[in-house]
């Protein structure tokens, strides 16, 4: 199954002033669309080309490190332009996830500071993320283009914490990025449905 870049779900100009149009350009147009490049040509090479994303992610993982990085980034990009919405973000969660996060992770308050924390404390290029993992809520961070795929869990939510994803609005302010992200990106709809699909 060929890696296509997939089209952004909004305009270049949606998520501003969070993210800047020349954030999105640089960031799905070049650097998405190069994993999807590189990745076609590994999976191609090593004989996977004909497996699901998903497959790929894990079959890699340990294994062929070239492919595992295009392959995850591939994979958690294109999650990540879901993840996020026009007007998204703040307090406002479907009832089924607000649940979960309340019995799971100890309310939204303390879930938006530990998601925040995972992220601020990835050291150098990675994710922070929010999987389901036998069946509750986790808050978990990975290096580079690792993912709670190969870990056991499913993930919901994962903000990117390279510095291509914030640099050119946020400059070395990570945290910033990430509570703007947290407070006024996320689509919780995308959240839910994942949660969903994870928790059936």
């Amino acid at each position: 199954m060929a890696f296509e870049l997939p089209p952004l779900p909004y305009d270049y100009e949606a998520l501003a002033p969070f993210m800047s149009r020349e954030t999105l350009e640089y960031h799905h147009d070049k650097h998405h669309k190069a994993y999807v490049d590189n990745g076609n040509k590994l999976a191609e090479e090593a004989g996977l080309a004909d497996l699901s994303l998903e497959e790929i992610v894990k079959k890699s993982y340990g294994t062929n490190q070239g492919l595992f990085n295009n392959a995850g980034q591939h994979y958690n990009h294109v999650h990540f332009w879901k993840w996020m919405k026009k007007g998204g973000g703040g307090k406002s969660l479907p009832g089924a996830l607000q649940k979960a996060i309340d019995s799971d992770l100890g309310g939204y308050d303390k879930f938006k500071a530990d998601f925040v924390a995972a992220g601020t404390t990835q050291f150098g290029s990675g994710w922070a993320w929010l999987s389901v993992k036998d069946g509750k809520l986790a808050i978990s961070k990975t290096p580079n283009g690792e993912n709670p795929l190969v870990h056991g869990a499913e993930p919901i939510l994962g903000v990117d914490v390279w510095e291509h994803s914030y640099y050119i609005d946020y400059r070395n302010a990570r945290p910033k990025y990430l509570e703007a992200f947290v407070d006024s990106l996320i689509n919780w709809d995308y959240v839910l449905e994942r949660y969903e699909a994870a928790t059936k």
